[in-house]
């Protein structure tokens, strides 16, 4: 049984993994009613595209595939109508630090970095640093193994080069 068939366990499965779609949100849109649009387009498209889910595979990753095409397709969108906010625009970071908040502006310093990032560069980000297995962003991402390893090594490495001014 796909997740559509019945409305109620769909809707619990969306309960169950809204943290997935808000972290997707927050990664991809900069202000409040822009991840109300997006949350409410990423749940659209699951219930629209469910009889694509195969029952066998992990509805996680299904989920995850859906709500970052979503995202990326809404953020490209976003990007190229005049007068909003990109997020290399954002100004996440406080213009002061005292020592006791060195460790919070680091943070803040690289979600920053992180959503300077290319779409898909973001979204392999995103899912590894949540500790998903390299296999699983693969099947999500629709890359090669391999290749989620490297891009993560090379983004690794470009997040180290950014950061190393601020780490004393």
């Amino acid at each position: 049984m796909h997740p559509t068939a019945d409305k109620h366990h769909f809707l619990q499965l969306i309960n169950d993994n809204m943290g997935i779609i808000v972290k997707i949100c927050n990664a991809y849109c900069p202000d409040k009613a822009e991840r109300e649009d997006l949350t409410q387009e990423i749940i659209y498209q699951l219930w629209k595209s469910g009889h694509r889910f195969e029952p066998g595979k992990r509805f996680t990753t299904w989920m995850y595939r859906v709500a970052l095409n979503v995202a990326i397709g809404f953020y490209r969108k976003k990007k190229r109508t005049p007068g909003l906010v990109t997020l290399e625009e954002q100004d996440d970071i406080p213009a002061t630090e005292s020592d006791t908040d060195e460790l919070e502006a680091n943070i803040l310093r690289l979600q920053t970095f992180i959503s300077e990032l290319k779409e898909l560069d973001r979204a392999l980000m995103l899912l590894y640093l949540e500790s998903r297995p390299y296999l699983e962003i693969a099947e999500i991402l629709g890359i090669t193994e391999t290749n989620v390893a490297s891009k993560i090594s090379r983004i690794k490495e470009k997040l180290k080069q950014k950061m190393l001014p601020f780490i004393p």
